[in-house]
């Protein structure tokens, strides 16, 4: 993606309305740019092997971006950005399941939480809703599909509910606060 594809891509999330009037287009393009060079800089020096590579590796910022830009479209409901805000806590506080200060692994867990939390977002919004915001190289539900199967098989089935029973918790909570306001 040049830059010119991505200054349109912002354009036209703005004129669309997918976007609110508060992001500006600085901040967006920012990490736009961010990825295109990181990928670039990844792939020559690792060539074939660093493709796969940086795809995982930028999975959990590029679900980080599609999570902070779900909170911004006016299209999610108030009660689905109050599910997205508890995600986007989990992944900004430090200490968690697997505290992130433990090098690698301990991003693992938010980045499977992150996943099981869109899997829950996938079955409420509008997939369009979800491609408009998503920045991903990579198919997302391939992708979502990918990195779930790989936590069933490579985190311990304790940390994985632990992290299923905090989404559903929560999933909970917001469905209550929701029916409340009405």
């Amino acid at each position: 993606m040049n830059d010119e594809t991505i200054i349109e891509n912002v354009n036209e999330m703005r004129e669309e309305k997918i976007i609110e009037p508060g992001i500006s287009k600085k901040h967006l393009f920012f990490y736009e740019s961010l990825r295109k060079k990181l990928t670039s800089f990844v792939n020559k020096k690792t060539g074939a092997k660093g493709e796969v590579f940086t795809n995982y590796l930028l999975a959990l910022p590029d679900f980080f971006m599609l999570l902070c830009r779900l909170m911004v479209d006016g299209r999610v409901t108030v009660g689905q950005k109050a599910f997205i805000a508890g995600i986007i806590g989990y992944v900004i506080f430090p200490l968690d399941i697997i505290p992130d200060f433990i090098p690698i692994i301990g991003f693992a867990d938010d980045l499977v939480l992150v996943v099981y939390g869109l899997n829950f977002i996938l079955n409420e919004l509008d997939h369009v809703i979800i491609q408009d915001n998503w920045s991903g190289d990579e198919n997302l539900i391939e992708l979502l599909g990918k990195i779930s199967a790989t936590a069933e098989n490579f985190l311990d089935r304790n940390v994985l509910k632990k992290i299923k029973k905090w989404l559903t918790k929560n999933k909970v909570e917001q469905k209550n606060e929701a029916n409340d306001s009405l």
